[in-house]
């Protein structure tokens, strides 16, 4: 017996939303599963996985330098932080002149070591308010979401045109 939210799946929304909120995978992972091993419509994808990226940022945005401070006490947390964070600050230069707007376009652009991880740990090392960057890094994966969704859509249309046989 499977459990149903919306007519799908209870268990596959949790994995949607659980790969949305990966740092790795985030969106650009979590629609193309949605639509294309679940089964969801293009719509439920984009939220669940919109609602599971989004789910790990107020946490980064509040106790990333917290977090910061204890595990860099431990040698190879030190280095490990130490190279996430000289990538980041890399990527951040442009950013940073254009602050909220900058923070919005880079997390909105699905390519790899941008999103909602990347431009929450960017927020947090340019010291900027938690409002700000909230409402940033929502329109930035709400436009990332909107392209992945799009480009999946658009892509297995286009399979299935020379997938599908000529009558």
């Amino acid at each position: 017996m499977t459990f149903e939210l919306f007519g799908l799946d209870f268990w596959d929304i949790l994995k949607v939303i659980g790969y949305a909120a990966l740092p790795i995978s985030e969106l650009r992972g979590a629609i193309p599963i949605a639509i294309v091993v679940h089964d969801f419509p293009w719509y439920s994808a984009y939220i669940f996985a919109v609602i599971g990226n989004l789910l790990p940022v107020p946490f980064i945005l509040l106790f990333l330098n917290f977090a910061t401070r204890i595990l860099s006490k431990v040698n190879i947390f030190e280095r490990f932080l130490n190279w996430l964070f000289n990538i980041v600050r890399k990527r951040g230069k442009r950013i940073e002149r254009f602050e909220r707007i900058g923070l919005a376009l880079f997390v909105a652009i699905p390519l790899p070591v941008t999103g909602a991880w990347t431009g929450s740990i960017l927020a947090v090392l340019m010291g900027m308010k938690f409002k700000h960057a909230l409402i940033s890094i929502i329109a930035g994966v709400l436009i990332a979401g909107a392209i992945v969704t799009s480009a999946t859509v658009l892509g297995w249309a286009i399979a299935d045109i020379f997938t599908k046989p000529v009558d």
